[in-house]
This record gives C-alpha cells, sequence and structure tokens, in this order.
C-alpha cells in the first residue's frame, strides 16, 4: 500500500486548479479501485488542514460533520 507523505511546501505551492483536478476526480467516480478515490479523498482531507481556502468550493465531498464530543 502507498503512503501519501506531504510537506509544507507542497501545501503551499498548491494551486486551485490542483484541487479542482482532485475533486473532479471524485466527483465522477472513475476509478479503477475504491483504494484510488480514497487516496485522493485524503489528499483532499490533507489539504483541508492545510489550505481550506483551496477546497472550499468542494468541501461536500469530505462530508465532514460537526459534533459534539461532551
Amino acid at each position: 500500500m502507498t503512503t501519501l507523505t506531504y510537506t509544507d511546501k507542497d501545501f503551499a505551492t498548491m494551486t486551485i486548479e490542483d484541487v479542482a483536478e482532485i475533486a473532479t476526480r471524485l466527483e465522477n467516480d472513475d476509478y479503477k479501485t475504491p483504494f484510488e478515490s480514497l487516496q485522493d479523498w485524503h489528499k483532499l482531507r490533507a489539504i483541508a488542514f492545510h489550505r481550506e481556502d483551496l477546497i472550499e468550493p468542494y468541501f461536500y465531498l469530505l462530508d465532514i460533520e460537526a459534533y459534539d464530543e461532551s
């Protein structure tokens, strides 16, 4: 299994077009295996933690819901 590793430099150089490409693949759900889509999902989620401004239009793809831990 491939492990994704990103640095702050990777996130700093990411563009809106890079994120749009990932989001388009996720929206089209055109993958050979489910693991390929999961890899893109994790990539988008990592971008969300470091560059939320880039994923704002695609936040719905992450399916993150607010919850109360109390």
